[in-house]
């Protein structure tokens, strides 16, 4: 594994004199139970580069989507602080957003209209046409340009979750924050998912952090994957660089000669 120790040092080319754009400071998060306090995250620290497309991993429960909903401002930090682009937060922002597992769609209305909800608050102050320019631009992105006045009812799971995506993007956020975004989806449709997701991320160049259980997908999303430690008192644990270069091929990352040394560093971790 020296190796793959010396790849956890090296710059990546297109993140290299970047600045921090999320900083996570001593975050720890507490619920109080009957029995005492139940420390869900302790002294957790993370740094992450303007650009940069992080992926976080872990055993279930271990708190990472506590600290994605604490990023978003949708959960209150316990201690520490969450500082985006030089700020701390002070809740939610559209700054930050959030793709989760489900979409969430209003189902009375067209793909157009739920992304359109987002980009009125983001852009009060732009014309309708532009507005609707906006959202038909990254609809058209994710392989939805024909389904524009499609009610969401009538959109199937991966058609749903493509306009999620859409929507996130329309806000034009500092940070993307991606919930197990592709947890519900078959094999097949989660492959053209993370393929989609990718090619908008490679020309938006916005700040990305994905949490996943799947080892695989983690690899072929970041540049760096972080490990999280299993709870109570969880914390970053180990993180890994992955330096295949962008835009990304998937048979060409399966097929680097260095794939599955990656892989088994992940899951050794996993397992110990």
């Amino acid at each position: 594994m020296n190796a793959l120790l010396e790849k956890q040092i090296q710059v990546i080319p297109h993140l290299d004199g970047k600045p921090e754009m999320l900083v996570c400071k001593d975050i720890r998060k507490v619920y109080p139970t009957p029995k005492g306090d139940y420390v869900v995250l302790d002294d957790l620290q993370l740094s992450i580069k303007q650009g940069e497309f992080v992926s976080i991993i872990g055993h279930s429960g271990c708190g990472k989507s506590t600290l994605l909903t604490m990023i978003a401002g949708l959960n209150e930090i316990s201690g520490g602080n969450v500082i985006v682009d030089g700020s701390p937060i002070r809740g939610a922002g559209p700054d930050r957003a959030v793709v989760f597992q489900s979409p969430s769609l209003l189902p009375w209305l067209t793909a157009l209209q739920n992304v359109m909800i987002g980009v009125k608050q983001v852009f009060p102050h732009a014309s309708k046409a532009e507005k609707e320019e906006i959202c038909k631009y990254y609809l058209d992105k994710v392989g939805l340009g024909n389904d524009f006045h499609k009610k969401a009812t009538s959109l199937s799971q991966g058609m749903q979750q493509r306009v999620g995506i859409a929507r996130a993007f329309a806000l034009k956020p500092k940070i993307l924050l991606l919930d197990e975004p592709f947890g519900m989806l078959d094999s097949l449709t989660r492959g053209e998912l993370q393929d989609v997701l990718l090619d908008v991320w490679q020309k938006e160049q916005i700040t990305a952090v994905a949490i996943t259980h799947d080892v695989d997908e983690s690899i072929f999303l970041a540049d760096r994957v972080i490990m999280m430690t299993s709870g109570p008192y969880a914390k970053i644990g180990d993180e890994l660089v992955i330096p295949f270069e962008r835009p990304r091929n998937r048979k060409a990352v399966l097929e680097h000669p260095e794939y599955y040394d990656y892989r088994g560093y992940l899951m050794n971790f996993l397992n110990h």
